[in-house]
C-alpha cells in the first residue's frame, strides 16, 4: 500500500488489540495504524486515542494535559471522514495499562525503532524536538506518538 509516498505493508489491524484499542486505531492515519499493529504483535500496548473532537481537546487543554486547543493537536481533524495524524498509546503490562515514566520510555524507543524500520517518521511526546535527551522538555506527554510531516 502507497500512502502519502510511504510505501507500506498490507496489515490488517492486529487482532492482539481489544475492542476499545481496534476503535481508537481506526481515528488514526494508516501508517499508525500499520505501525501499532506491527509493534503489538511483540510488545503488548493500549491506544487510549485517536482523533479527538473539539470539547474532549478544548477539556485537555484546560486541564493542562495538552498544549495546543483546537484545532491545532494533531489529534484533531476537521471533516469526520478525515484521520488523526497522532496517537495515544501505552504499554500494557500484567493485564493493565502502565503510566510509569520508565515503562512509557522504554515502550517508546520500542515504537520509534519500529517506526524507523517500516520508514515512518514519528514525533515522541517525551522527546519533541527529536535530539533523544529527555532531560531537555518542557512538557512530557509520554504516551504521545505524532506522524512527523
Amino acid at each position: 500500500m502507497n500512502y502519502c509516498g510511504v510505501t507500506l505493508p498490507n496489515i490488517p489491524l492486529s487482532n492482539r488489540f481489544g475492542r476499545s484499542s481496534k476503535r481508537e486505531l481506526i481515528t488514526c492515519d494508516p501508517r499508525l495504524q500499520v505501525l501499532f499493529s506491527v509493534v503489538v504483535e511483540r510488545f503488548d500496548c493500549s491506544i487510549i486515542q485517536g482523533r479527538r473532537d473539539k470539547a474532549t481537546q478544548d477539556k485537555y487543554f484546560a486541564e493542562g494535559k495538552s498544549k495546543l486547543k483546537w484545532p491545532n493537536s494533531k489529534h484533531n481533524v476537521l471533516e469526520p471522514y478525515m484521520l488523526s495524524k497522532a496517537v495515544d498509546a501505552a504499554p500494557y503490562i500484567k493485564g493493565k495499562i502502565v503510566w510509569d515514566s520508565s515503562q512509557c520510555y522504554f515502550f517508546a524507543g520500542y515504537v520509534m525503532a519500529t517506526a524507523d524500520g517500516l520508514g515512518i517518521k514519528i514525533r515522541y511526546g517525551g522527546d519533541w524536538d527529536g535530539d533523544r535527551d529527555i532531560k531537555n522538555q518542557t512538557f512530557m506527554d509520554l504516551v504521545h506518538f505524532e506522524l512527523k510531516e
